[in-house]
C-alpha cells in the first residue's frame, strides 16, 4: 500500500473573534445586585445584565439582559454601551440591528473603551451597518492597538498580512502579532509561528515557529496543534516525536479539524507511531470527509471498495 503524506495548514488564522460581554464580575449575590440596580446604580445594572446574559445565579434571559444594559448605557456607562452593542450585533435577545450596534459601540468608543473601538473597526472592515471602509477600520484598530488591545493588535497584523486597508507588510504584521501574542492571544501566537515557519517578514526559524505554535496549541488552538504536530512528525525545530504528533493531531481532530482528522487516518493506515488499524483509519477519513476534505473522501471510498 502506498504511503501517504501528512498535511499541515498553509494559511493564516483568519478568525476575527467578536468580543463578547465585558467587565469583571463584582461577585455580588443576585438579590443584592438587584436591589442596587433598581436604585439606579449603573455598575450593578450592568452586573445584573451580565447575570441574565450568562445565566449566572439566575435563569438566562437575554431580554432582561438587554433591559439592564440599556438602563446603565443610558447613564453613560461605557461597558454597558458596549454590551448592548454586542446584543444588537449578534441578534441575541433582540432583532439583529447593525445600525444600533454601531451606535452603541460608537458611544463607548468615544469614551475610550478599547473593546468597542476594536468592534467598530470590525464593522467598518466588514461593512456591517456602515459602508465598508477598510482604511477607517484599520485606523480604529491602530487607535485601540496602540493602547494595548490584543484583539486590535491581532486584527491589525492580519490586515498587514493581507494588504487590506494598508500596504502589505509582513514585518509590520510580525510586529503587531508579537504584541498580541505576548498578551497570550492564541491566534496571534499561531500566526507568528506561521511567519517563522514560512519565512514571511522574518528569517525562517523552525525553533521560533515551534515555540509559538506550542503556546497557541497549549490554549487548545486547533490549527496550531496541527502544525506543531507536523513539526514533531518531521523533526523540524526540535526532536522528532511521532507519539507527540499523534497526540496533537488527536486534540485538534476532536475539535473537528479536518486536516488533523486526515492525518490520523494516514497514521492508522500506515501504522506510523500507532499499530496499523484500517477500521480506525476509515473512521478518521470519514470524519474528515464529513468536514469537506475531498482527499479524505476519495481515500475513504477507495478503502470501502477494497473491502476494508
Amino acid at each position: 500500500m502506498m504511503k501517504r503524506s501528512l498535511k499541515k495548514i498553509f494559511i493564516y488564522s483568519f478568525l476575527v473573534l467578536p468580543l463578547s460581554f465585558t467587565v469583571p464580575s463584582m461577585a455580588a449575590d443576585f438579590q443584592t445586585t438587584n436591589i442596587l440596580a433598581n436604585q439606579g446604580h449603573s455598575l450593578s445594572q450592568n452586573e445584573l445584565g451580565l447575570m441574565y446574559a450568562n445565566g449566572d445565579r439566575v435563569r438566562q434571559d437575554y431580554a432582561q439582559a438587554r433591559e439592564w444594559f440599556q438602563r446603565a448605557a443610558n447613564q453613560g456607562l461605557a461597558i454597558s454601551q458596549h454590551n448592548l452593542g454586542v446584543l444588537y450585533r449578534d441578534g441575541t435577545g433582540v432583532r439583529q440591528d447593525y445600525t444600533q450596534a454601531r451606535e452603541w459601540f460608537q458611544r463607548a468608543a468615544n469614551q475610550g473603551y478599547l473593546p468597542s473601538q476594536t468592534n467598530l473597526g470590525m464593522m467598518y472592515s466588514n461593512g456591517e451597518g456602515v459602508r465598508k471602509d477598510l482604511t477607517k477600520g484599520v485606523n480604529l484598530y491602530i487607535k485601540a492597538a496602540n493602547q494595548g488591545a490584543a484583539q486590535a493588535q491581532f486584527n491589525l497584523g492580519w490586515r498587514y498580512s493581507l494588504g487590506e486597508g494598508v500596504r502589505q507588510d509582513y514585518t509590520q504584521a510580525r510586529e503587531w502579532y508579537t504584541k498580541a501574542a505576548n498578551q497570550g492571544f492564541a491566534q496571534a501566537q499561531y500566526n507568528l509561528g506561521f511567519l517563522y515557519d514560512n519565512g514571511k517578514g522574518v528569517r525562517r526559524d523552525y525553533i521560533q515557529a515551534r515555540e509559538w505554535y506550542t503556546k497557541a496549541a497549549n490554549q487548545g488552538f486547533a490549527n496550531a496543534q496541527v502544525n506543531l504536530g507536523a513539526m514533531y512528525n518531521n523533526g523540524k525545530g526540535g526532536r522528532q516525536d511521532y507519539a507527540k504528533a499523534f497526540e496533537l493531531y488527536t486534540n485538534a481532530a476532536n475539535q473537528g479539524n479536518a486536516i488533523a482528522q486526515y492525518n490520523l487516518g494516514v497514521m492508522y493506515e500506515d501504522g506510523e507511531s500507532v499499530p496499523q488499524n484500517m477500521s480506525k483509519a476509515k473512521f478518521w477519513y470519514k470524519k474528515a470527509c464529513d468536514n469537506r476534505d475531498q482527499i479524505s473522501c476519495d481515500i475513504y471510498f477507495k478503502l470501502n471498495r477494497q473491502g476494508y
